[in-house]
């Protein structure tokens, strides 16, 4: 449904995508996963057509962004984080209005707005003016605006943003229920959010993919370096830190907030856990514990972002 190849936006001498390249197929739910700054709004806007690309080449549902912007925006529902609505106007005049403007036809338009209202739970505040809704009301009824025109594709950029804990988890409920109709991209840099929602996740950073693929399985690309959780006594901590450096296998040691206790990183692909056991035993120390631990898509997003910085970081001193 989306194929994104080497696309790049300038804003002058600052470059916002550096040949970002990704595709989304029927059906998925993806999620742009990055920092702020990522470049998520930037190739949303491009996806939607509020912005061309400096070069590359984007298609939306087998149509070009630049060559062939209106079929595309047929074909898209795109709710930006802040949701353009008219204050002034009742949310059930404002969606007639949105479905008119989107060429909805006058035989269906009525039932279309009837059946977004129920679909977003707006109807108890149909005739109440948009300003006076809340911000969570607000977005149900930008979502709303988004399906009116029943969209095949869905691109929400932070659809959460500042909602309260409750709203939040009535807005992804509401995605999640919308991806069984719809192919959906939304944007975000709240982890639970992706967990919680998304099939894939696509990891964005100074506008390029660093990563992709399902949460699980950028956990376990993690999981497969290996972390343990090393608990021991019968020395101090810094004797303790350097026997188990020493241990072959091991990448980094590095304390875990209590005496004696230690996270352990190994090498890709190495269980380290014997060489653990037996540094313990032949230093007549007592091992209080020796748990693996499992890899967060928080972890996975903290590596793989880290590791960018000081990658660019380098790049900049030897230049």
């Amino acid at each position: 449904m989306i194929r994104v190849e080497n696309l790049t936006r300038r804003y002058g001498s600052h470059q916002a995508l550096a040949g970002l390249s990704f595709h989304v197929e029927k059906g998925e739910i993806v999620g742009f996963l990055g920092p702020n700054g990522a470049g998520k709004t930037t190739a949303m806007r491009i996806l939607t057509c509020f912005l061309a690309p400096s070069s590359g080449r984007a298609e939306v549902a087998g149509f070009d962004v630049f060559s062939d912007p209106m079929e595309v925006r047929r074909r898209v529902g795109y709710m930006p984080e802040s949701v353009p609505l008219y204050p002034e106007m009742r949310v059930r005049e404002y969606l007639e209005y949105r479905a008119r403007l989107k060429r909805v036809p006058r035989s269906v338009r009525s039932s279309r707005v009837e059946r977004v209202i129920e679909r977003c739970d707006v109807g108890e505040f149909q005739r109440k003016l948009i300003g006076a809704l809340s911000k969570g009301m607000r977005q149900r009824v930008g979502l709303a605006d988004a399906l009116i025109h029943e969209p095949p594709i869905l691109i929400l950029d932070e659809p959460t943003a500042g909602l309260d804990p409750n709203q939040i988890r009535e807005v992804r409920a509401l995605v999640r229920e919308l991806g069984r109709e719809h192919t959906v991209v939304l944007s975000t840099h709240i982890l639970p959010e992706v967990e919680v929602t998304c099939g894939r996740v696509v990891i964005l950073d100074r506008g390029r993919v660093l990563a992709e693929d399902t949460p699980d399985g950028l956990r376990r690309v993690l999981e497969r370096r290996g972390r343990l959780r090393v608990a021991l006594s019968g020395a101090d901590d810094e004797a303790l830190r350097e026997r188990l450096g020493r241990v072959e296998g091991v990448a980094a040691v590095e304390p875990a907030g209590q005496p004696g206790t230690f996270l352990v990183e190994a090498a890709p692909d190495r269980d380290v856990r014997e060489g653990v056991f037996r540094a313990a035993v032949e230093g007549g120390l007592v091992l209080l514990e020796l748990s693996p631990l499992g890899a967060s898509l928080e972890d996975v997003f903290v590596e793989i972002t880290t590791r960018e910085a000081q990658d660019a970081t380098a790049g900049e001193a030897s230049a």
